[in-house]
């Protein structure tokens, strides 16, 4: 299909960047970046009047919108396809002090968005110190011999925000007692026991996970009693010496 003689964009003025060298029809300058079709022949920008227009490329959808909306003469820009046979908009043309207070609208509203960014930010970083906090006094409640830097640890390392942990799911957010004991439990697993060297060895996670229950088990005792003896109750109507189910 060849090149449709006139692009057309309804109740817009039009501009095109040529595949072909052209020149223009009045004054003979050439060859032309952009050009202005009238009555079928090219026309620079100066001799169609629209030499005091400056291109601003596709890409920023605000920034044109206001560029577009700041000045009293603006016009597309558009060049042919071959593969697709069609024109396709390149830009915008429009007045040089537009641009500029376009700019300067996008600007401020940029710096408007990254104080409210930075705004947000604080708030869920106030908030999720709180839910740490929350969280490493649950763990206290529950394991009262458990040490307190060792409890807030465990929070702090369970309830990144984005990071997928238990902390972060439903369950630990309502800081419901099998989040609480997973995340405990978990911090016990990497930090008291040999589970990592033996990952590290190569022993298959679940049958590193089964060697290491004693481990575990001892210390959550030692945390449930207070530090008074594995055999001590925790008061919250677990027997004397009960194990502690470990989360898969």
């Amino acid at each position: 299909m060849g090149q449709p003689v006139t692009p057309h964009s309804p109740g817009r003025l039009v501009a095109v960047q040529p595949l072909r060298h052209k020149r223009c029809a009045a004054c003979r300058q050439g060859p032309l970046s952009l050009l202005v079709l009238e009555d079928g022949a090219p026309r620079c920008l100066d001799c169609a009047d629209l030499g005091h227009l400056v291109f601003l490329p596709r890409g920023d959808t605000a920034l044109t919108r206001r560029s577009r909306e700041e000045s009293a003469l603006s016009v597309v820009v558009v060049r042919f396809n071959r593969r697709k046979s069609r024109y396709e908009r390149q830009g915008v043309l429009v007045e040089e002090a537009a641009l500029t207070r376009a700019e300067e609208r996008c600007l401020a509203d940029a710096e408007a968005r990254r104080r409210r960014r930075a705004r947000d930010a604080r708030r869920r970083g106030v908030a999720d110190e709180r839910f740490t906090a929350a969280f490493a006094a649950e763990i206290l409640r529950l394991f009262p011999g458990c040490p307190a830097e060792r409890a807030r640890a465990i929070a702090a390392h369970a309830s990144v925000r984005g990071s997928g942990r238990v902390g972060r799911s439903a369950a630990g957010r309502a800081l419901s007692g099998t989040a609480v004991v997973s995340a405990v439990v978990a911090g016990v697993r990497h930090v008291d026991t040999p589970y990592d060297r033996l990952l590290m060895e190569g022993v298959p996670r679940q049958e590193a996970r089964r060697r290491i229950v004693p481990a575990v088990e001892a210390v959550l005792r030692a945390w449930r009693g207070a530090g008074e003896g594995e055999d001590q109750g925790c008061g919250h109507g677990r027997p004397p010496g009960a194990r502690t189910p470990l989360p898969h």
